[in-house]
């Protein structure tokens, strides 16, 4: 096999596109974690917007903003019955989670039948994918612009939401209020932060983040709904998240490294390498990266330990 610029920028766009649901996703993770929520329906949430966004393109004959719509609000009302059982009811994040992403995923393979009558895959020649944006500079530097070719404008507003998640969470009154709910809840609710509020608005609006990823998905690269087509996506979102530690820009780092990840295992199909092989490599460095955090994050806190009690002996 035969290394190009051409094969190159072609690893750079799929990196890119493979990069950005994950990236929407994680943002999500980092609002609700820095409101002290942990969130693991995300590919639920994905699951279930890529689906209906793709019914609603069918049934409007390819109405693009509409069905753009419709995988925002799915996602959103998920997201807003899980911070229902998890603040109000008091339920178990985790348990709540698994339950919606399980019924996420036998849902859709249900109302697929229901909608549609086929199974495992739905494909029309009706359904309108989104817009590809050519980049501005194409004409002028073609080279560098066929990096991003086969990129929507979705795509582009992932990293545009990336800056603007940092901005509200480090610059704002309110993103400040919402870092203070994720450090000490009960120090933020006598300062009269209306705690439940906060966390109950910010886990449903993290939907938007989540639907916007699965309308990626079915309508991104390719527009069709295959069964399970978030693919795992989410549990990745959540390992970017951890590997960011739920810092919007570190989140944009860790969601580019599995993206990477993600296109090279891709690429590598075109070798003499098994599909096995290949298709398992995002999935073995999501693994391979929580382990080295956790080995990091274990010892960053016994070196803070070491100096404090070192602090602490000179002291006396």
């Amino acid at each position: 096999m035969i290394v190009s610029w051409t094969y190159i920028s072609a690893i750079i766009s799929s990196t890119f596109r493979a990069c950005s649901p994950i990236l929407l996703c994680s943002l999500a993770a980092a609002l609700c974690s820095k409101t002290g929520v942990f969130n693991v329906a995300m590919e639920g949430c994905m699951l279930l917007s890529a689906f209906f966004s793709i019914v609603v393109n069918y049934f409007t004959h390819g109405n693009v903003m509409i069905s753009i719509l419709a995988g925002i609000v799915t996602s959103m009302v998920i997201s807003g019955i899980l911070a229902f059982f998890i603040i109000k009811l008091k339920a178990s994040p985790v348990i709540v989670g698994m339950a919606i992403n399980t019924m996420a995923n036998g849902l859709t393979i249900y109302l697929m039948y229901v909608f549609f009558g086929r199974k495992g895959l739905f494909q029309d020649p009706s359904l309108v994918g989104l817009t590809k944006v050519t980049p501005f500079f194409a004409k002028s530097l073609p080279d560098l612009a066929s990096c991003f070719y086969g990129l929507t404008y979705v795509d582009y507003l992932s990293w545009i939401l990336a800056i603007a998640v940092y901005v509200f969470l480090y610059k704002t009154v309110i993103g400040y209020r919402l870092r203070a709910i994720g450090i000490n809840k009960e120090a933020a609710r006598s300062l009269g932060t209306p705690v439940e509020r906060y966390q109950f608005i910010t886990m449903t609006c993290s939907g938007i983040l989540c639907g916007l990823a699965g309308v990626l998905l079915s309508m991104g690269s390719v527009t069709l709904f295959i069964q399970n087509i978030s693919s795992g996506k989410g549990y990745i979102a959540m390992t970017a998240n951890n590997l960011g530690a739920a810092h919007p820009l570190g989140v944009a780092a860790a969601s580019l490294f599995f993206g990477i990840c993600q296109s090279v295992g891709s690429f590598l199909q075109q070798t003499s390498l098994k599909g096995q092989i290949t298709g398992a490599i995002p999935y073995v460095m999501t693994i391979l990266a929580s382990i080295v955090s956790s080995i990091y994050v274990k010892a960053k806190k016994e070196r803070k330990i070491r100096q404090a009690l070192k602090a602490q002996e000179a002291d006396a």
